[in-house]
């Protein structure tokens, strides 16, 4: 009777290893003891394989708690998604969060929207394109389509950032240090150049600037430190290996980088092609008087900012012919033919709001003064279009305000230097204000002495209104010139 019970327990204890090893423990049971108790008849096969059912059940609840509790997300039963993809996806949720907080304007929602193109197709792979022509590190922006919607300058790629990707202005740095950068500038500022300069666009109304504004993005296509790759590929390993702990990283992917967001224009051209073209092919009269009119606003967002880089290749213009139809009868009505139409887009204004008025080697001059529509007294359309705004202190007054909340947004921001930038600009918009009154044009404009509107002192800081201006500021003009006043 012993033998037939042990070779029992050991055929049961076979048949259970072969499903779990767990089920051996519930073997040893079985096994002889010194004072066997008396024999039991065998239990029916039904009952044995419910026992050996039972085992394998709780076999499997054991194993599983033995296993580290690891948590994937939400499991896809659609077959459309692996865990993996999951598990990538969920830790760069964190920095796009990080991105919509910043990339948000409630007051403007159509640019919001088009940065949000940017943004999903940048996930979707679709990068960013960088601009070969240039100094700086400069890129298109694509949407999910791939149509090109946007040019974005990082702030640490401009012409003297530490990752500027065009080794002219390295090679400039290393071999000519004594003339590197513009001495009346602050050096790694374009960014909110360009944002300040839209700004003033809107304020005044000449809508000659694509809408630009501060933005963060992030992208493979940036040119980015070893270091900083190395950290990110590094993350995303740990995360994809141990998803616990990636889901304590800040961020998975490259770092944001801010830059600024400039709209993209479609059907422009550099000014000096059509420039040219006008030469050979003169305008109509109505033509001429709207491209007279663009002009004159391109002159005083210029001046205002006082530009450092306005050359005939840095600013477009658009003109549409209208097609005519060569089969038309001798009975069509000519009225209804549109005119041609020209359009005028300042862009590349990175190299704006000196602190100083240029007094070093080179003089910095508007290319546009040599022009022939340059020579043409400003209109009476642009004088009644600023001249009420730009009388107005207070409006002046707003303007720095709102000049102030953006360049303070920068990490660098200097009160003291940002005064004195904005002396100079007041210094411009007083010289531009009588030059309207009295008719000038905009070489007679360039030619006016350089002026310097300080605030006075016990009055720095104020933002209350103003009751004359002798009692706020103080003027005065510089007295040393550049070298060179031709470049």
């Amino acid at each position: 009777m012993t033998s037939d019970t042990e070779e029992e327990a050991t055929t049961e204890a076979a048949a259970a290893a072969a499903t779990t090893t767990t089920v051996v423990v519930v073997a040893h049971h079985h096994l002889p003891h010194p004072h066997p108790p008396p024999p039991h008849p065998p239990p029916p096969a039904e009952d044995r394989i419910r026992s050996l059912s039972t085992a394998s059940e709780a076999s499997e609840d054991s194993a599983t708690a033995l296993l580290p509790d690891v948590t994937f997300g939400p499991a896809n039963h659609t077959g459309m998604g692996s865990p993996r993809s999951n598990r990538e996806s969920q830790p760069l949720l964190g920095a796009r969060h990080e991105l919509d907080d910043f990339n948000h304007w409630p007051d403007d929602p159509h640019f919001t929207d088009l940065v949000r193109q940017a943004e999903t197709a940048i996930e979707n792979g679709i990068y960013p394109e960088r601009i070969y022509q240039g100094s700086s590190g400069s890129y298109f922006v694509k949407n999910s389509n791939g149509k090109v919607i946007s040019v974005f300058k990082p702030k640490d790629e401009e012409p003297y950032g530490r990752l500027n990707p065009k080794w002219t202005k390295w090679l400039h740095k290393v071999c000519c240090p004594c003339c590197f950068g513009r001495s009346c500038l602050v050096p790694n500022q374009g960014y909110l150049s360009e944002a300040g300069a839209s700004l003033v666009d809107q304020k005044l109304q000449l809508n000659v600037v694509p809408k630009t504004r501060v933005v963060k993005l992030a992208s493979e296509t940036f040119n980015y430190t070893r270091i900083d790759r190395e950290k990110s590929r590094a993350k995303k390993m740990v995360s994809e290996r141990f998803p616990k702990v990636g889901r304590h990283f800040h961020r998975i992917g490259l770092p944001p980088k801010v830059g600024s967001f400039q709209v993209f224009v479609e059907g422009f051209k550099d000014a000096d092609y059509w420039l040219r073209r006008f030469e050979a092919e003169p305008l109509g009269e109505t033509t001429s008087r709207q491209f007279q009119l663009q002009f004159e606003r391109l002159v005083i967002l210029d001046y205002i900012i006082r530009n450092t880089d306005r050359g005939n290749d840095n600013w477009l213009i658009k003109y549409d012919k209208p097609e005519l139809d060569d089969q038309g009868g001798e009975g069509e009505d000519w009225s209804l033919v549109k005119p041609p139409e020209v359009k005028v887009a300042a862009i590349d204004n990175g190299l704006a709001f000196p602190f100083k008025h240029p007094d070093s080697w080179r003089a910095y001059p508007y290319h546009w003064a040599w022009l022939p529509w340059a020579k043409v007294p400003f209109s009476q359309e642009t004088r009644d279009l600023v001249l009420p705004l730009l009388s107005d202190m207070n409006f002046v007054q707003e303007l720095c305000d709102d000049m102030k909340s953006l360049f303070g947004t920068d990490k660098g921001f200097d009160r003291h230097i940002f005064e004195r930038q904005m002396s100079v600009m007041r210094g411009q918009i007083l010289n531009l204000t009588q030059a309207l009154r009295d008719s000038k044009s905009p070489v007679q404009l360039v030619q006016m002495p350089a002026v310097i509107v300080e605030r006075s002192k016990g009055r720095v800081g104020t933002t209350a209104r103003f009751r004359s201006f002798s009692d706020t500021f103080t003027q005065s003009f510089q007295e040393k010139s550049p070298f060179f006043s031709w470049c």
